[in-house]
């Protein structure tokens, strides 16, 4: 009869630890989980594990929402106008100025004048291959949609290495093309709507705040 009653309160106690509301995050949990390893949707381990789960994207979801919230400062656009190459370096100059590009047809220009950035910083041949052979069918072929506007000495040069490329290959043509943006493009950016809506905003908010 002990043994029976026995057997009667833990099947008590079990029942009562599945049907209890999940304890809230950092409490501790009751001693006596024998059911976990059946996978049950109830149980409290489980539960936690997904609460904290859930907790660590949310986390990471502000933070994206936070970066794509930032905003160029007033000084930060102001400087763009002094300074080209001031502007390539800033993340925000960038995407402003590439909004720009793309009402003139030549976005071209500043991708591939990135993607020229991105390979002298590769060391591993195999990704150097890889990622020279991209940007000749992107940017240099003639056959490529997105072909940028390069000189015939420039372009032979290219054709020439394109046997056996290295991180530097595009070098001079990646010069002529910031020379052209310079030249060419930035002025009229700086005199387009683009720039100068960004500009009036930005002092908005600096009068405001």
């Amino acid at each position: 009869m002990p043994w029976s009653v026995s057997g009667v309160e833990m099947r008590k106690r079990q029942a009562a630890h599945i049907e209890a509301p999940p304890q809230a995050p950092g409490q501790p949990r009751p001693n006596t989980c024998c059911l976990c390893w059946c996978g049950c949707c109830k149980c409290l381990w489980t539960e936690d594990r997904l609460e904290r789960s859930e907790r660590q994207t949310c986390t990471k979801m502000d933070s994206i929402e936070t970066a794509e919230e930032q905003h160029p400062s007033l000084e930060d656009v102001l400087s763009w106008s002094r300074s080209f190459e001031m502007m390539l370096r800033s993340l925000e100059g960038r995407e402003v100025f590439r909004e720009f590009l793309r009402s003139e047809y030549s976005e071209d220009n500043l991708l591939f004048w990135l993607a020229c950035e991105d390979l002298k910083k590769e060391t591993n041949s195999a990704v150097v291959d890889e990622k020279a052979r991209i940007i000749y069918e992107d940017y240099v072929s003639i056959l490529s949609p997105k072909e940028v506007s390069l000189d015939s000495r420039v372009r032979e040069g290219i054709n020439q290495t394109i046997a056996e490329p290295s991180n530097l290959m595009y070098e001079e043509a990646q010069f002529q093309i910031y020379t052209l943006m310079h030249r060419d493009s930035f002025p009229r950016f700086l005199n387009s709507s683009v720039y100068r809506d960004l500009l009036a905003n930005r002092r908005r908010v600096c009068l405001d705040t």
